[in-house]
């Protein structure tokens, strides 16, 4: 299932399709003169969906829902059985190729994680994520986010590393099994904003109590839907993963994975 879906976003995510519209048409117009007309019609409007996915706010509209779904409310003042960080800010290949973690634009996961795990000392700190890739697939980054916590002032005894998971199903899964929450228990949740939705039910399903503390937000708020993008790609980028993200909301209810297809708040602080 996780190649499969991996596999489907790539064939079905709007800049792919795009593309291949653009593509299909420019072979019509080169391999069948007498389709001359239907392929250049092809190949104009893949471009049009090109550009106007990459410059209008259509990325800002897809992804404000999801991230203004769940709000980082006050922190809570009794104790957390953990605190779980998904994993996703990290590159696998590159830090075991340069021997030390190496972070990407979602690196408010492990900081913000930091900052919670001193707010609450006696807190297990928990890391979920392996490699995902389908090319060139490695290790689990897992041991370098353990140093980087230690480095940072976490106890060893207080981390906790799975690190087998391929996508967000997998990282409640296999969490459940390890830690055995409690209905009793309350876990820090700490994932992408525009993630968090899918986090959320995909975690309840499995059985925890968790209360979500969103970062890595993309958006603003409800100014950036007339704000368009100054680069192609950035707008192409982020209507992709917005899509990728709805979609996921999708399958994962269809196949049970998710208490709701779209979750809300519901667990007070």
């Amino acid at each position: 299932m996780h190649v499969l879906s991996r596999v489907l976003f790539f064939l079905l995510q709007p800049s792919h399709l795009a593309m291949l519209l653009v593509g299909a048409g420019l072979l019509l117009l080169l391999l069948r003169p007498r389709a001359a007309r239907v392929g250049k019609g092809m190949a104009i409007a893949g471009f049009a969906v090109l550009l106007a996915l990459g410059f209008s706010p259509i990325g800002h509209a897809l992804l404000l829902p999801l991230e203004e779904r769940f709000s980082r409310g006050p922190l809570p003042v009794e104790p957390v059985a953990g605190i779980i960080m998904l994993g996703g800010f990290e590159d696998p290949s590159v830090s075991r190729a340069r021997g030390a973690l190496m972070l990407n634009e979602s690196a408010e996961r492990l900081t913000e994680t930091v900052f919670l795990a001193r707010r609450y000392p006696d807190a297990k700190v928990v890391f979920t994520g392996g490699d995902a890739s389908l090319v060139l697939a490695g290790e689990s980054a897992a041991p370098a986010v353990a140093e980087f916590l230690q480095a940072a002032g976490v106890a060893p005894e207080r981390i906790v590393l799975e690190g087998k998971s391929r996508n967000t199903h997998e990282n409640a899964v296999f969490l459940r099994d390890l830690l055995e929450p409690q209905p009793a228990d309350r876990w820090l949740l700490v994932t992408s904003a525009w993630h968090m939705p899918r986090a959320v039910g995909t975690f309840r399903q499995a059985g925890f109590n968790v209360l979500p503390w969103p970062v890595d937000y993309r958006t603003r708020g409800a100014g950036d839907l007339m704000m368009p993008f100054d680069k192609l790609t950035e707008g192409l980028r982020r209507t992709d993963m917005a899509v990728r993200e709805w979609m996921g909301l999708v399958a994962y209810r269809l196949m049970g994975r998710t208490d709701a297809l779209f979750p809300a708040p519901s667990n007070p602080r």
